[in-house]
């Protein structure tokens, strides 16, 4: 029996038959893009793959185009809505039309892109990343770090020529209030596919002078928010949620947070927004300078009223003082000569009565004895009066101490000591309460007095 042979085309055409009858209809297809490549004529070339969720395996693969027409719409509608460049290593939801030519083979004609499942695709690695650094311990070490305060000594990562760097710099230099800071660029690539190890090269230079520097600001500006994908990287974020210094990302767009706004210490939205929340910083202590500088104004001046107020009353007491002082002092010296007079009386007249006794009684023994006795008298009489001087000029010394003493707390030494006394009308001024304007005072001083009128 003869073979019946066909040829390649003629088989290659009645598989493109068969395919074009079994699936005439449009298929929405999720897969992830292992390449794409657009050529000069604008159509978009891609393959698509399929792994396997546990091995990684590539288990499907397809070819894909991208027609110029429909490649013009869909690139910019699918980077607008996601954020994200349409490029190799995301995952997409497309419908699709399946072509077979008798040349190219089997070919997945693209015709139309859902954004929200790449959205979610994203999100879901996001969410993966920040589940990862939270198993690990990580995720909030860096949001626990405190901020110097002020914050003035500031590493900056971001590129020279960057838009956003230029914003920043003039908000800081030319802030209303004056505040100076001190800041130094380690450059880095913000944006590509270098971007992930320039600036955790940036992270590394800035830990090995870490404390020359209150913190750390990451800005980018001026680029397309579909370059933002590297800022959700887990080794930068890791290094972000790990690093020493606290770190501030203002890396320019607002519709969601990406993985290292997320474990940085603060997030703000752009790099002059960075710069105004680092002056904020710097009023905050400012302010709370002058709050605590009135304070203690306030307390000074509350402790000088006291001590003046301490010190008009002692001023005022010590006269009443001093005259009880000295009038005690002279009551006790009158008794003391009161004594001495009532004692000394007292000895004569007992020694008046024994003589008198003994010239009655014994005019002989008075006889022989008088010369004795009149020495024994003399004696007694001498001792007497030493006695009498001794004690009076003991008390007079007491005298002259006390008034030393008195001298020594008295206005006019006061007023030699370098305070002042201010009268009104003759009168002791004791309290600022007793002066109106227009009254006329008089400040007594250690040379002299001054004469002045209360405005």
């Amino acid at each position: 029996m003869a073979i019946q042979d066909i040829s390649l085309h003629e088989l290659n055409s009645m598989i493109r038959e068969t395919l074009n009858d079994g699936f005439p209809e449009r298929y929405w297809v999720s897969a992830e893009i292992s390449e794409a490549r657009e050529n000069y004529s604008g159509h978009c070339y891609l393959e698509f793959a399929e792994k396997d969720s546990r091995s990684g395996q590539i288990i499907a693969k397809a070819k894909g185009i991208i027609w110029a027409s429909t490649f013009l719409m869909l690139k910019p509608y699918f980077e607008e809505q996601t954020g994200e460049i349409f490029r190799a290593g995301i995952k997409v939801l497309v419908q699709v039309s399946i072509d077979f030519h008798e040349l190219y083979g089997l070919t997945l004609t693209v015709h139309d892109i859902d954004p929200s499942y790449t959205l979610g695709d994203i999100a879901r690695h996001r969410a993966e990343i920040l589940r990862q650094l939270s198993d690990e311990g990580v995720i909030d070490m860096n949001k626990e770090l405190t901020w110097a305060f002020p914050p003035q000594r500031i590493a900056v990562i971001s590129s020279r020529t960057a838009a956003g760097y230029g914003d920043f710099t003039n908000q800081l230099k030319n802030n209303t209030e004056g505040y100076v800071f001190y800041t130094v660029l380690f450059q880095a690539v913000m944006q590509g596919n270098q971007a992930e190890s320039s600036i955790i090269a940036a992270l590394e230079k800035i830990y090995e002078q870490a404390d020359n520097f209150d913190g750390v600001v990451i800005i980018r500006g001026g680029g397309a928010t579909s370059e933002l994908s590297c800022f959700d990287s887990y080794l930068l974020a890791q290094h972000i949620a790990q690093f020493p210094l606290p770190i501030l990302t203002g890396i320019g767009h607002d519709r969601d947070e990406t993985v290292i706004d997320k474990v940085a210490n603060t997030r703000v939205k752009t790099p002059t927004a960075a710069a105004e929340w680092l002056i904020s910083q710097t009023q905050k202590a400012d302010e709370q300078r002058i709050y605590l500088r009135d304070i203690i104004a306030f307390l000074l001046q509350q402790r000088i009223l006291k001590e003046e107020k301490l010190l008009s009353t002692v001023t005022q007491g010590i006269p009443r003082l001093l005259d009880q002082q000295v009038q005690a002092e002279k009551n006790r010296i009158q008794k003391i000569q009161q004594a001495v007079i009532q004692k000394s009386s007292e000895q004569l007249f007992k020694e008046r009565i024994h003589i008198n006794n003994l010239s009655v009684l014994l005019p002989r023994i008075i006889e022989k004895s008088l010369p004795q006795e009149r020495s024994k008298l003399s004696r007694l009489e001498l001792f007497l009066r030493q006695a009498i001087s001794y004690k009076i000029k003991t008390e007079k010394q007491h005298l002259d101490i006390l008034g030393k003493t008195i001298d020594l707390t008295s206005p006019e030494h006061i007023l030699k000591q370098g305070y002042s006394l201010t009268l009104k009308s003759g009168k002791i001024i004791r309290s600022i309460l007793e002066l109106h304007p227009g009254d006329k005072i008089t400040t007594l001083f250690k040379d002299g007095e001054k004469e002045s009128i209360i405005i």
